[in-house]
């Protein structure tokens, strides 16, 4: 079966958290709305976000930096993008224990594009043979770690000497918005950068990736929404979102199809994404989970916020430490989509 056995995470060097919070609050001003987003931003969950962006660029003041005049382009984010994605992408390969003799090549994305595409870019960094199969993942949002390792899973299943690097790399803070009101500017607050490489393959010891897990909620194409405009990607979260995840996971149908008809409370492990503390909060009682059953998720929502695709990574490295006997990944995004799949430790053979 083919299992994960190793992962490793990056992130850029500049934690910009404590300017974006008192840029939103310069914003807002002293009255009413600006003693909420205090308040709400003491109560995300978030201590640190980190941006590719160095110091002077990531700065929010008018007139400094790369958001500091008019609301720059798409393309001179993207032109940021395709300088550091690939930079960021290579330091989480590196951190990996060791490469191996890659076959095929799987990358996730969803906050920018470039062409070479991202996986050409790390492949030919890499030195990989020409003959490395390379699939791309873009767009699909927070839940496209998922579709990454599902793919790298069904890749070993149809060849088992396959070696299967796995990628996720996104750019978030390319997409800052100027906002005056409340609403986008606690969404704005949830979002930094971040890359995670695994390495999938059989027989190896690691986390063997069982069945996947997929459900769309009827009437929801709206809630989370992410278009490509003419000053770069705007994102809609609508406050709706927690609640529907939480009616929807206390489903006994839906629940059935995530653990595979055991209790969620027998399951050892959850790798939730950390797309937020209220994300995490609607999981946890719609599933009616212990007050530590997501602690690695809000353990990487603390320390790095909301990294899109790359945040399940975070979670499932932390994990793998423990090695447990069953887990579950479960990740959310447009559609309102929720994509997963089943987990558990394996001895090597």
């Amino acid at each position: 079966m083919p299992r994960i056995s190793a992962i490793a995470t990056a992130v850029p060097d500049l934690d910009f958290e404590p300017d974006y919070r008192r840029w939103a609050l310069s914003r807002l001003g002293e009255g009413r709305e600006g003693k909420l987003y205090e308040r709400m931003a003491n109560r995300s969950g978030i201590e640190h976000r980190w941006s590719v962006l160095d110091e002077a660029d990531a700065r929010l003041d008018e007139g400094v930096g790369f958001y500091g005049g008019e609301p720059p382009s798409t393309s001179a984010r993207m032109a940021i993008y395709a300088e550091e994605a690939p930079e960021l992408a290579l330091k989480a390969i590196a951190g990996l224990p060791e490469l191996g003799r890659v076959t095929h090549l799987v990358v996730a994305s969803c906050t920018g594009f470039v062409a070479p595409g991202i996986d050409q870019i790390v492949a030919r960094r890499l030195g990989l043979g020409a003959d490395v199969e390379r699939v791309l993942v873009g767009f699909m949002g927070c839940y496209a770690a998922v579709t990454a390792l599902r793919t790298a899973r069904h890749i070993v299943r149809s060849e088992p000497l396959a070696r299967v690097l796995v990628v996720t790399v996104e750019l978030s803070s390319l997409h800052h918005q100027e906002e005056m009101d409340l609403e986008p500017l606690l969404m704005g607050a949830q979002f930094g950068d971040g890359a995670a490489a695994a390495i999938v393959t059989a027989g190896e010891a690691g986390l063997e990736l069982g069945e996947g897990i997929s459900a769309a909620l009827e009437e929801s194409d709206e809630l989370i929404t992410w278009r490509i405009g003419d000053t770069g990607f705007h994102m809609r979260l609508s406050g709706e979102v927690p609640g529907r995840i939480a009616t929807a996971l206390a489903e006994p149908i839906v629940q059935q199809r995530g653990t595979g008809g055991r209790d969620p409370g027998e399951i050892a492990a959850w790798a939730v994404h950390a797309g937020g503390r209220s994300i995490l909060d609607a999981v946890e009682k719609g599933l009616h989970l212990s007050p530590d059953a997501l602690d690695a998720s809000r353990e990487v929502l603390r320390l790095c916020g909301n990294m899109s695709s790359s945040t399940l990574m975070f979670a499932l490295k932390r994990i793998m430490r423990d090695r447990p006997e069953s887990g579950v990944a479960l990740a959310f995004g447009p559609g309102l989509a929720m994509e997963g799949f089943r987990f558990g430790w394996a001895d090597a053979g």
